[in-house]
């Protein structure tokens, strides 16, 4: 029987949800003490609710380990459909009240990589200074395979990310469509050229940004169509730092323009084509009619376009 069925076999009609809140806070913190402080509840009735669903379930659910309380195979396979049944639950509740972001107090989490961060972050706490004083916010990077299940399970609000076409329980707003330069220091030897050509830019040692510790960047597949192959000096993960390097050496950086035109940088178009960044707002559809996440939707697309 697969982790589905058997939930679908339990007697879901006897069992309080509250116990799938439970599984929920103890799957997300790996901790009975601290699920029991995510519920404000006690640590006893933690236990107890993990005792009934054990029963209810035929399960261990979750395995006492050096490392916190690991799911079993079963809560693995479960856990998605579970998490995403109760952001749809919370999302229809929160439907059917209004938002006041003048007196809202809220945490909104966003996932995002520091390019993102730099353009976005003073923007919107400015504000959300003026408009939403009570709003928090959270900003870190989640994975592209995890943000589709992240949205679904409501720990996060809204991800910037490139568009996502195979997650078609998300929707998609573009932001930004960027166009890449190369970027050198402002006293760099090919500083005083009026453009680059392909052979100058491939002469250049390049700062490469990835998250990935291997692989091609857009830059290098474009450039590997036509036969060409740039020298890559550096790899780093942040798009923060490389320009920092790029001002103390020779090297260049291709980096979008909209992060190139805050340093004082000599900056090129390209001598190639490249296709542009598209970077779009991403949020669950179940949380498409939510008023506070249709305000803060609004906001930001209204910051990116400003």
């Amino acid at each position: 029987m697969t982790g589905d069925n058997r939930v679908a076999g339990a007697q879901l009609q006897q069992m309080d949800m509250n116990l799938f809140l439970v599984m929920d806070a103890i799957y997300r913190q790996r901790n009975l003490t601290r699920a029991a402080e995510q519920l404000h509840i006690t640590q006893p009735a933690v236990s107890n609710a993990l005792a009934r669903l054990r029963r209810n379930l035929d399960d261990p659910l979750f395995i006492r380990t050096p490392t916190g309380m690991s799911p079993t195979p079963l809560t693995e396979s479960i856990m998605p459909r579970i998490q995403q049944a109760l952001a749809l639950l919370d999302g229809s509740l929160s439907a059917q009240s209004s938002f006041d972001p003048t007196t809202a107090r809220k945490t909104l989490r966003l996932s995002m990589n520091d390019m993102a961060e730099t353009l976005l972050l003073p923007r919107l706490l400015e504000a959300l200074e003026q408009r939403a004083p009570g709003i928090s916010v959270e900003s870190y990077y989640v994975p592209r395979d995890q943000l589709a299940r992240e949205l679904a399970a409501n720990t996060l609000d809204f991800g910037l990310d490139v568009p996502l076409a195979t997650a078609t329980q998300l929707q998609q707003q573009r932001l930004l469509n960027d166009r890449y330069l190369c970027m050198l220091r402002e006293d760099h030897p090919l500083a005083i050229e009026e453009r680059l050509s392909l052979d100058q830019y491939l002469a250049l040692g390049h700062v490469h940004v990835s998250s990935r510790r291997t692989g091609p960047g857009v830059v290098d597949i474009a450039l590997n169509k036509q036969g060409r192959r740039r020298a890559i000096k550096l790899r780093v993960q942040h798009y923060r730092v490389a320009p920092l390097v790029v001002m103390r050496t020779d090297l260049a950086l291709t980096v979008p323009a909209s992060l190139a035109g805050q340093y004082p940088a000599r900056l090129f178009e390209l001598p190639f084509q490249i296709p542009q960044m598209d970077w779009h707002l991403l949020w669950h559809r179940n949380q498409d009619s939510d008023p506070a996440n249709q305000w803060v939707r609004k906001l930001l697309l209204e910051l990116f376009y400003r």
